[in-house]
């Protein structure tokens, strides 16, 4: 099999046949989401069950549309769905402190407010109308002149008996007393004692009865007064009933089948009755100061206002809420301050994201979920209760014990949808046990979609619909088919298509910018390049500063001549967003030993773990391959030279594993060639990332220093499906001035870079003395023997 890729293999071009059309606005209107058939069969199913914790958490990369895609389906299940009831929360007459819920037919809820604003305007002018009215007043007067006419009575009939018996009613600082009259006046005391004892006698038992009767009369006043004002009352009520039962019958007529709604009503009523004089005071002050009656509302008529939590319109409710606080989420308590002290009512209930979203949906970010203290707990006591209660974090946690109110639950009915990341989810999954209880449903975004024909033009709509929705130019079928071709040149492989819309968007909305910089009509193929070299440009000033460095000869990379136990490895370095790919020199020496091959990066502890396991499969490879039947002894030692942070993964163990066999065999290795592939125990070549940029990086270097037709770089061929190159590596490759290689096993690298047959174990199991295997196992012999020799002096 030839290991040098064609060109053709090195970038996979959009096929401009299957886009039919010539500029993105010839296309439907209407795209359908491009992959993802997982994630949108589990959003639908989750959107279907009514049943309880069928919750959804749609997890994957962000920028893959999640938010989108479940949007998509929710507005198309909300708008068979009708819209919930209205929320209110009224005043409580019977317990002030538990204000009441009333929910409403959606979009009425306001009309209410103002019916009931309405309804205590033309009641307090009826009352005010027939408390004025001459029948009020005639009745009234009746009642006070009954009420004066009884103690007027009672003390005539008093004062007639004791004129009966020469006796007169006196007025003294002690209060009224009868005394005896003699020609009209009141006796002396000198006369009353000149009187016969008989009579003084009988005057002072009649003076007794008199006085006793007098206390009777004066204990039964406040009694006259109590009867005085309680028929005053039932008047007030009678008259009041009149002027406002018409009103708050026509009231009731509108909301006939609402039982709350009338019961509340009955209740309004019943206090306008029983607080009669307090409103006809405050409609008097009021009128006194000159405000319009029907306008201002005072502090004593805030409990008939009705709080509008939420309204609703149409069809179920999509709400996403970007700040999912504890009060963002359930609602809050406001308070005002008064002459010192913070106080509360009904008035002063705020909604939440899930009073919103109630028989509806309710999207989240869950990372800014979980940021925010307690939004996440109370967000699971309120799914697993399924009832919404308005109350402070401070309640919630038991940490205040002042005086609050406790508005009446709300029955909740809502889809949550949590917005993540797979660690997240599964971070969740792993410590959290309700949380699997109450999101049963996971849609597992993927980050890429297979190109396929069909996919392709599926992307293409995709694309149009992207510009159509930000008001962007059109774009040319070339433009959209290089759009395609990033897509796949993102997700580091040409079989596939990146799922990420955002980095789609970002492209078409800077390509947009650089059309209309040249004032095209639409976005072509020009717009588009200029938008990826302006990016890559703008993130590119490290690799462009190790370039220089390796131009200057301040990093050592050779690219041209010939070394023993020294090879180019490469490596990919990732900065935010932007990735590049740069060579490094990774050096061999081989000693005298007991078979250990130290790690040098490991032994400094700049090694990872991944890649320290590649330095262990390496290491088991060169003893199974060549010693098999005898121990290694030999000491080895594997670097990166000038590295100065840490190295991570497997992707240089092939190249390690060469510069090894270099070192043992004493071959020099070509330098314009760099490498990169793991390894495994048989001496495969394993597929590893960033081939793309590995490749480039290695290649700008090769131009830099001038291309010579001779460099190249050595991939495995599991790779090989994976590339997209720039067009200046592929330019060059179909030139003969660069080379890509795939290789499969080990000794196809071995035999390119050391331009030696590599030799297989013969009958006897043993390579060609001449071969480059031959070399290893000679010198691995000569190791041994040497060692032995040293054991037996």
């Amino acid at each position: 099999m030839d290991k040098a890729l064609a060109p053709e293999q090195l970038y996979r071009h959009c096929d401009l046949s299957r886009l039919p059309f010539t500029r993105t606005d010839e296309l439907p209107h209407e795209s359908d989401i491009v992959g993802q058939e997982r994630a949108v069969a589990a959003v639908q199913f989750a959107i279907g069950v009514p049943q309880e914790g069928y919750h959804l958490f749609a997890l994957g990369p962000s920028g893959t549309g999640k938010r989108f895609l479940v949007e998509h389906f929710l507005r198309r299940h909300a708008a068979s769905r009708p819209a919930p009831p209205d929320l209110c929360y009224v005043h409580t007459f019977s317990d002030p402190t538990r204000p009441t819920l009333l929910q409403l037919p959606a979009g009425t809820a306001p009309a209410f407010r103002e019916v009931m604003l309405e309804l205590i305007s033309e009641v307090r002018s009826s009352l005010s109308a027939i408390f004025e009215s001459e029948e009020y007043q005639a009745r009234r007067h009746a009642i006070d002149e009954e009420a004066k006419e009884r103690p007027e009575s009672a003390f005539s009939a008093l004062q007639e008996q004791a004129k009966q018996h020469s006796l007169g009613m006196v007025r003294t600082p002690l209060g009224l007393v009868f005394a005896p009259l003699r020609g009209g006046e009141v006796v002396t005391p000198e006369q009353f004692k000149s009187l016969l004892p008989e009579e003084q006698e009988q005057l002072r038992t009649e003076i007794d009865r008199l006085q006793q009767e007098l206390q009777r009369v004066l204990r039964q006043v406040p009694q006259w007064e109590r009867q005085r004002r309680e028929r005053i009352r039932d008047l007030h009520r009678e008259l009041a009933s009149l002027a406002s039962g018409p009103l708050f019958d026509e009231a009731c007529q509108k909301y006939q089948g609402l039982e709350p709604v009338l019961a509340y009503l009955a209740s309004v009523r019943q206090d306008v009755i029983d607080n009669l004089q307090e409103l006809m005071q405050l409609a008097e002050a009021q009128a006194e100061a000159g405000f319009d009656g029907a306008v201002k509302i005072g502090p004593a008529l805030r409990r008939y206002q009705v709080n509008v939590l939420v309204e609703h319109q149409d069809n179920a409710p999509i709400i996403f809420e970007d700040n999912p606080t504890f009060a963002n989420l359930v609602g809050r308590i406001e308070y005002q301050a008064q002459q010192g002290n913070l106080v509360t009512d009904f008035t002063l209930l705020r909604p939440g994201a899930l009073h919103r979203a109630n028989g509806g949906y309710l999207l989240l970010e869950a990372r800014k979920l979980l940021q925010h203290p307690y939004a996440y707990e109370g967000l699971k006591r309120v799914l697993s209760s399924r009832r919404l209660a308005i109350e402070s974090l401070g309640q919630a946690l038991s940490l205040t014990s002042t005086v609050t109110i406790e508005p009446e639950p709300l029955p909740l009915d809502v889809k949550v949808v949590l917005l993540g990341d797979r660690l997240l989810y599964y971070l969740l999954c792993a410590y959290d046990p309700e949380f699997t209880e109450l999101f049963k449903v996971a849609a597992d975004f993927d980050d890429s979609v297979p190109r396929t024909p069909e996919a392709e033009t599926r992307y293409a709509g995709l694309i149009g619909a992207l510009a159509r929705r930000d008001r962007l130019r059109p774009l040319s079928a070339e433009a959209v088919a290089r759009i395609i071709e990033q897509a796949a040149r993102l997700t580091g492989d040409a079989e596939r298509l990146t799922a990420r819309l955002a980095d789609l968007r970002d492209l078409v909305q800077e390509a947009d910018h650089h059309a209309a910089a040249a004032a095209h009509e639409v976005i072509a193929l020009a717009d588009v390049e200029m938008a990826l070299a302006a990016q890559l440009y703008r993130a590119d000033r490290l690799q462009q500063r190790m370039l220089e460095e390796t131009l200057r000869h301040t990093r050592y990379i050779a690219t041209d001549g010939e070394a023993v136990g020294q090879i180019n490895g490469l490596s990919v370095v990732q900065l935010g967003t932007a990735a590049f790919g740069h060579p490094s020199r990774i050096t061999a020496r081989v000693r005298l030993g007991e078979g250990e091959v130290v790690d040098i990066e490991r032994e400094v502890e700049l090694g990872g773990p991944l890649h320290s396991k590649g330095v262990l499969i390496l290491s088991a490879l060169l003893g199974a391959r060549y010693a098999a039947d005898e121990p290694l002894s030999l000491a080895a030692s594997l670097v990166f030279e000038q590295s100065y942070g840490g190295v991570e993964g497997d992707s240089a163990s092939c190249a390690e594993f060469f510069a090894l066999v270099s070192a043992l065999a004493e071959a020099p290795l070509k330098q314009g060639l760099a490498v990169t592939g793991s390894l495994n125990q048989h001496g495969e070549v394993q597929p590893v990332g960033g081939t793309n940029e590995k490749i480039e990086g290695f290649f700008e270097l090769c131009r830099a220093r001038g291309l010579t037709g001779s460099q190249g770089v050595l991939i495995p061929r599991a790779n090989a499906k994976h590339l997209m190159l720039a067009k200046a590596v592929v330019t060059a490759v179909a030139a003969g001035r660069f080379a890509i290689y795939a290789l499969d096993t080990v000794d196809d690298g071995l035999a390119l870079l050391t331009g030696l047959p590599v030799g297989v174990k013969d009958d006897r199991g043993e390579y060609p003395a001449t071969s480059l295997n031959g070399r290893v196992v000679a010198r691995l012999r000569a190791l041994t023997r040497a060692r032995r020799a040293l054991k037996q002096e």
